[in-house]
């Protein structure tokens, strides 16, 4: 079994952990364009979500943009 941390709690992956960055955030439901992402500490240009690869054990932080305030 594959595993991502995704803001801190444990996200297992029977099929694999998804390619991207890009197809994570698709599986999670969350749009590219609202959110800001940082892998392992280190912060991800969002031109760059599809070309990021993944691995399990990775520590994915995931911050959505939320309009108003």
């Amino acid at each position: 079994m594959e595993v991502l941390k995704v803001n801190g709690a444990e996200k297992e992956f029977p099929q694999g952990v998804p390619g991207t960055l890009a197809k994570l955030l698709d599986e999670l439901k969350v749009e590219s364009a609202m959110v800001a992402a940082e892998i392992d500490g280190q912060i991800i240009e969002r031109g760059k979500f599809a070309q990021t690869p993944l691995r399990s054990g990775q520590s994915i932080e995931l911050v959505r943009f939320v309009p108003g305030g």
